[in-house]
């Protein structure tokens, strides 16, 4: 007896609403936790009777408002470089040691991760204070004659945002770099290649996708960074995610406030679909 043509069909259509309704959970999740609460500022991100489309024409219009969106994604450029010029090398360095030192190593990279944040902060307040251990050490070796000020500065917020974010970039790296297989180098080493035109040409391509990937990463988090510039900047360095507080704790302009959360939001989400096609283009161009 021949089947239905509607019998498949319909197993389909049941099969989909099978797989719809495992994520309608999470879905509400969202909803509710993010989606739901958006909503409620969206409306009063636009109540300022005095400016233009609402707090967003004093978030763009006033000079003070633009010049903490620039010097927030300046730091987070050199947090970014850094975390690249820094991270690449140990991150190859790691991909090339034996399994057991490889799993030491990896271990020391994410054991911060099981100290708070906070704590880890205070912890270069006492390592960068006038006289702090680094301190210290530059005047006992006569390097300096006189305390180093790095509290308060920018210096000393990039110093301890780039310890605190550099192991987001590092492990993508690492697991990158150790999927890549050791044969194709050798093969160019074998074909006549030097040592930096097998590395170059032909291991770097191979990382780039990742490397594309992790720099936004790091770049995403510094642009939306609190703890690290609110505790060692002491107010100084003024950073959007430290403007935030000021202006929900201090002020109380819940539109300007709301106003700066969705330019975040819309900041990040427009870096996150750029990292992506880079790394999609990256991904391309190596075939």
């Amino acid at each position: 007896m021949a089947s239905s043509p509607a019998l498949p069909f319909a197993g389909g259509i049941r099969r989909r609403l099978e797989r719809g309704a495992l994520v309608l959970p999470g879905l509400a999740i969202l909803t509710l936790g993010f989606l739901m609460p958006l909503a409620l500022l969206l409306p009063q991100s636009l109540q300022d009777p005095d400016f233009g489309f609402g707090a967003y024409g004093r978030l763009f219009g006033e000079p003070v408002y633009l010049n903490i969106v620039l010097n927030t994604a300046r730091l987070a450029v050199i947090a970014t470089v850094c975390c690249i010029v820094f991270g690449y090398p140990l991150a190859l360095w790691i991909s090339r040691l034996g399994p057991r030192m490889r799993v030491v190593a990896l271990v020391a990279l994410i054991l911060p991760f099981w100290v708070s944040i906070l704590v880890r902060t205070y912890s270069w307040i006492v390592l960068l204070g006038r006289e702090g251990v680094i301190n210290t050490m530059l005047m006992r070796l006569g390097i300096v004659d006189e305390p180093l000020s790095f509290l308060y500065r920018e210096l000393g917020v990039m110093i301890g945002t780039i310890n605190i974010l550099a192991p987001f970039f590092v492990m993508p790296m690492v697991a990158a770099m150790s999927a890549i297989d050791p044969r194709l180098s050798q093969a160019a080493l074998s074909l006549g290649a030097s040592r930096f035109q097998a590395f170059w040409r032909v291991f770097f391509p191979l990382t780039v996708p990742t490397l594309v990937t992790g720099s936004f990463l790091v770049f995403i988090l510094t642009f939306g960074f609190y703890v690290t510039p609110a505790v060692i900047g002491g107010g100084r360095v003024k950073m959007l995610a430290t403007l935030l507080d000021h202006l929900i704790n201090t002020r109380s302009d819940w539109s300007l406030a709301a106003a700066l959360s969705f330019f975040l939001l819309l900041a990040t989400l427009g870096i996150f679909l750029l990292a992506r096609a880079l790394a999609t283009l990256a991904r391309a161009g190596r075939r």
